[in-house]
């Protein structure tokens, strides 16, 4: 399917930035075969909305009727959230890494480095160049700690090497992880600090991404406009929140997260302090919502007032995300997707919106297969060019 043509929706993608979205909207490469089955809702939750709140309405009512209406319902979406949540500090675009030591591994070049992620909080992280020439996709991941991702985690962990397989395959990639919080069990990013929060913590994990995605974006061996961000479980909804709530990300990978708001399930802990229920210490018992111990913060008026995370799903149209789902996010979830896909298509989009299943929690190898497949096809993979990662491309 070639990009439509009507001026509106080319402004629309001006004002997306080149995210380069590679491969178009059909499959025919090996890579695509294999990935389109998981890109087409299966016919028991195709056209099922649910009772979530259409993002193709404005809070006021209206209905979002064509491509050009989206632009001024996206903001809308997106400054709500952002006054709910609490505000962002300055971006910090301009910062490059500093790099503490490396490591020559198989193939690639093992860089620790540091960099600040919020004004003032430095982070240490790793960050893998694969050998060879030009500019390169690039994705980051995030987790409790940075170490996992590289292939130096915790053994009984396996299949969450994600930035040490992926540069394996030619991409940059970017490990990161809150190992000081995790340590003290506060395991997120509070600013200005944990006793003053003034952002909700799971969204100011966001904001250090965004910062992670301006430090990756100066090194020469990345081409900016390929970009993507990958995280499971704690890491799955920080990928998930920092991929919607900052659009340079040019698409994401959600490895069983919770996508939607669930207080059945355990894992899909939005209430605790760490995530949307942050208030002063000293907190509530981790665990289940109860009358004896019930959520607090922010996330109890999300719920009341009818919020929920579609709309921050649909802020991704038309860039491409998979949800690499298990236990917390199951088939039904087509349900809370099938709202983004509507975006998409009202954008002139499709195969934008993906999701693969298994029965357990985990990553296994397969599903991280099909998430390495996602994004060779939309980072590396150059359509017009019929380049792989390791060459030239046209990006920044």
């Amino acid at each position: 399917m070639k990009f439509p043509k009507r001026a509106v929706i080319l402004l629309f993608l001006t004002v997306y930035c080149s995210t380069c979205l590679i491969g178009q909207d059909n499959f025919k490469t090996e890579a695509r075969e294999k990935l389109a089955p998981f890109f087409t809702t299966p016919k028991e939750w195709a056209g099922r909305y649910g009772s979530y709140r259409s993002p193709l309405k404005f809070y006021d009512g209206r209905s979002v009727k064509t491509p050009g209406d989206w632009k001024p319902r996206r903001k809308e979406i997106l400054t709500r959230w952002h006054q709910l949540m609490g505000e962002w500090p300055p971006l910090l675009e301009n910062q490059e890494m500093k790099v503490i030591d490396s490591l020559n591994r198989d193939g690639f070049t093992q860089y620790r480095i540091q960099f600040f992620w919020t004004p003032n909080e430095a982070t240490e992280g790793y960050l893998l160049i694969p050998a060879g020439k030009g500019k390169r996709p690039a994705v980051i991941t995030v987790y409790y700690e940075p170490e996992t991702a590289i292939g130096m985690g915790e053994a009984d962990h396996p299949y969450r090497d994600f930035a040490y397989q992926l540069a394996k395959r030619g991409f940059v990639t970017l490990s990161l992880g809150t190992a000081a919080a995790t340590k003290a069990k506060t395991f997120s990013i509070y600013y200005p600090d944990i006793d003053h929060a003034t952002v909700a913590p799971l969204s100011m994990l966001a904001c250090a991404a965004a910062n992670a995605w301006y430090a990756l974006s100066k090194r020469p061996e990345v081409d900016s406009a390929r970009i993507g961000i990958m995280g499971h479980s704690f890491g799955g909804k920080w990928a998930m929140f920092a991929s919607c709530l900052f659009e340079k990300f040019a698409c994401a990978v959600w490895s069983d997260p919770g996508i939607v708001f669930d207080k059945s399930r355990e894992a899909v802990n939005y209430w605790e302090p760490w995530y949307l229920g942050w208030y002063p210490r000293p907190w509530r018992k981790r665990g289940m919502i109860t009358e004896q111990n019930p959520a607090k913060g922010l996330y109890p008026r999300l719920v009341a007032e009818g919020y929920d995370l579609q709309e921050l799903h649909a802020l991704m149209a038309p860039r491409p995300f998979l949800v690499s789902g298990g236990s917390e996010d199951t088939p039904a979830r087509w349900i809370p997707l099938n709202h983004t896909i509507k975006v998409n298509r009202l954008l002139g989009y499709n195969n934008r919106v993906g999701m693969t299943n298994r029965p357990a929690h985990s990553p296994t190898e397969a599903s991280n297969e099909i998430a390495y497949l996602f994004f060779e096809h939309f980072l590396a993979y150059n359509e017009a060019n019929k380049s792989y990662p390791g060459t030239a491309s046209g990006g920044k």
